[in-house]
């Protein structure tokens, strides 16, 4: 588009966290603007998975994380052989559902990002019903094989769209809100051990 950048369509689909088994699929525009700015998505999904079940899926997820008797605290999310702790796959969930908006807001035309591993995780108890985490996560940059770290402040309630701050180590701003405008599912997250934006 003159003056404005570079349009692609595209058409994929997506898997489920867990099971691995197709989620649905997904049309999709991606504008890169000329300036620096995040790429304009619009994106549409069919979901092989009613809203029902997703929802369920979020409440169940939400439930294990409620139920801890004492905060989740967790380091080198998944370890060195690539083995995440079953007791540390809900906060794991979360942090590829929250580094998605980072992976979004730094992407490039010729830039890209994949979570490598959470470097920290602490959970904040909090009086109302959402669920608080702090993460420092380290992401994948493409094509130039760095690792940055970010800090991230994750907030969710099922049915609520997930609200995500962040800092990168990278980067010379103050904290960002990368949070989401619509409800979203922590539970459909598309995952490949580090899911590519």
């Amino acid at each position: 588009i003159p003056d404005s950048g570079h349009k692609y369509y595209l058409q994929f689909t997506t898997e489920d966290y867990k099971s691995g088994e197709n989620a649905g699929s997904c049309l999709a525009t991606v504008l890169y603007p000329k300036t620096k700015s995040p790429p304009v998505v619009t994106i549409k999904c069919m979901h092989t998975k009613d809203q029902k079940q997703i929802e369920e899926e979020d409440n169940r997820l939400y439930q294990k994380i409620r139920h801890q008797t004492k905060p989740i605290i967790g380091n080198n999310i998944p370890d060195s052989y690539g083995n995440i702790e079953p007791a540390l796959e809900p906060v794991w969930a979360l942090a590829v559902a929250g580094s998605s908006y980072i992976m979004w807001e730094k992407s490039a035309e010729n830039l890209g990002y994949f979570m490598a591993q959470v470097k920290s995780v602490k959970q904040w108890i909090r009086k109302d019903d959402f669920t608080e985490f702090d993460y420092t996560v380290l992401l994948h940059e493409i094509p130039t094989q760095e690792i940055v770290s970010c800090h991230m402040r994750l907030t969710w309630l099922p049915g609520h769209p997930l609200k995500v701050k962040y800092f990168c180590a990278s980067d010379n701003q103050g904290l960002e809100d990368g949070s989401g405008m619509e409800s979203g599912s922590a539970a459909g997250v598309l995952n490949e051990r580090g899911a590519n934006f």
